[in-house]
């Protein structure tokens, strides 16, 4: 898969799609522009063979995504143009399709945080699956200290934190800002490590997830989140579906030869 993007960058290494957000002049966050570059490369993943796991960072050292770029036009709400309609109720998503689980890409994405991640960079980290942060990362949510209620980011969250930890983190708004390590502790994120390593321990974990196969990979992943979003009961009812569409025999068949031949891999004890 081959694109020219303006706003991110895009490169596939060893099995390994490395998806960058590019605007850190503005903190990396995100435009129209990003939006639709962003949904692109979700969708094409899903087709690229080549690419079994993606990595997402953000370029610079001061914030991952500080959420929608309030330059833009289309997110004006002084009077100008706003996203939505004139139905109070009826206000569409501004950040719809920025996770690629909302653009249908079921291969594993781990999200690596370097500074400021932020109120609309919720919409990506709420659909990554693994989230490893550098020692200088914070994670809060602004919105209500600026008069805006926080709706679909919490709402996307509670996948990745605990009920009261949300609620704390979306009602004091700017007030307070939860640290890499405070992160760690309630399980959003599940390593910290130095800025300069943060690259080096996403490509160790992307690598490992890469040497699997993909389909056993792509249908663990279903599972967990369909166990996630579904009743106990409504998620085994599909389960023999998953694990069906899952099943490779030749991968299975080396699976079992390898296991027999009583090589192991030397684990890292986390």
């Amino acid at each position: 898969m081959a694109a020219d993007y303006q706003t991110i960058t895009f490169e596939v290494r060893d099995h390994v799609a490395y998806v960058t957000l590019n605007r850190p002049e503005v903190y990396n966050a995100f435009d129209a522009a990003m939006q639709e570059e962003v949904r692109d490369v979700w969708r094409n993943l899903r087709v690229d063979d080549e690419a079994r796991v993606v990595v997402l960072s953000a370029a610079g050292d001061k914030a991952f995504c500080v959420g929608i770029d309030r330059n833009e036009p289309f997110v004006a709400l002084d009077g100008g143009t706003k996203f939505g309609t004139s139905n109070d109720f009826m206000y569409d998503d501004p950040g719809d399709n920025l996770g690629p689980k909302s653009c249908d890409l079921w291969k594993p994405v781990i999200a690596a945080v370097n500074g400021i991640a932020c109120g609309g960079a919720f919409y990506f980290l709420a659909e990554a699956d693994i989230i490893i942060a550098a020692d200088n990362a914070t994670f809060f949510d602004p919105h209500v200290t600026y008069g805006m209620a926080a709706v679909y980011e919490p709402m996307k969250m509670l996948a990745h934190m605990p009920l009261g930890e949300v609620l704390r983190m979306s009602l004091l708004g700017a007030h307070e800002q939860l640290s890499a390590q405070t992160a760690h502790r309630i399980g959003l994120v599940t390593d910290v490590v130095a800025p300069g390593e943060l690259q080096t321990e996403a490509a160790r974990l992307a690598a490992a997830i890469a040497s699997a196969n993909p389909s056993a990979i792509q249908a663990t992943l279903r599972a967990i989140w369909a166990a996630n979003d579904l009743s106990r009961e409504q998620a085994n009812s599909i389960a023999p579906a998953i694990l069906a569409a899952g099943m490779d025999l030749e991968a299975l068949s080396a699976g079992g030869e390898e296991f027999a031949s009583g090589a192991r891999i030397e684990p890292r004890i986390r």
